[in-house]
C-alpha cells in the first residue's frame, strides 16, 4: 500500500534516515540508495510518496518517491547540475547504481553550494557564502571530490 510522510531526518554521511508517516505510527527506515539518483536531493521535511515492508530491525522503505522536487534556478550559461538526472525517481534498490559518485569541477561545486546556500539559508549575506564555500571547497578537495 502506498503511504506518503516526510523525512525526518536524513544523515547523508551515514546514507541513511527515516519517514514520519503522515498517517502516524512508527518511523520507516530508508537508505539513500532507495532514492537513485535523486539522493543529492534528500533534506529533511521533504514529502515522499513510499510503500513498507517489514524488515529486519523494524519498518524500512521498499519503494519511495520524491514528492517536492526543489526547483532549480537556471543562470545563464550555467552547465546543468551535476545532481539532476532529469530521469523519474528510483524505486527499490539502485541495483544499477555502480556505487561512484560524481566527481565536479571547483567551478561546478561552488555553483551547487552557492544554490544551496541561497535556497536553504537565505538569510546568509553575500560575505557569508563566500566565506562558506572558501572553506566547503577546500574541504571538498581534501577528500578528493574534486577534480585537480
Amino acid at each position: 500500500m502506498v503511504e506518503t510522510g516526510r523525512i525526518l531526518r536524513f544523515d547523508e554521511v551515514r546514507g541513511y534516515g527515516f519517514i514520519a508517516p503522515n498517517a502516524g505510527g512508527e518511523d520507516v527506515f530508508v537508505h539513500a540508495n532507495d532514492f537513485g539518483e535523486q539522493r543529492h536531493l534528500v533534506h529533511p521535511g521533504m514529502r515522499v510518496e513510499y510503500e513498507v515492508e517489514e524488515g529486519e530491525r523494524g519498518l524500512k522503505v521498499a519503494t519511495v518517491h520524491i514528492l517536492d522536487v526543489p526547483a532549480r534556478r537556471e543562470h545563464v550559461g550555467a552547465a546543468a547540475s551535476p545532481f539532476s538526472s532529469g530521469s523519474a525517481p528510483s524505486s527499490g534498490p539502485a541495483g544499477d547504481d555502480d556505487g561512484l559518485c560524481d566527481v565536479l569541477s571547483s567551478r561546478e561545486f561552488t555553483a551547487e553550494v552557492t544554490e544551496l546556500l541561497i535556497q536553504h539559508v537565505p538569510t546568509l549575506t553575500g560575505s557569508q557564502i563566500a566565506q562558506a564555500r572558501q572553506h566547503l571547497v577546500s574541504f571538498a578537495r581534501s577528500h578528493g571530490w574534486l577534480e585537480s
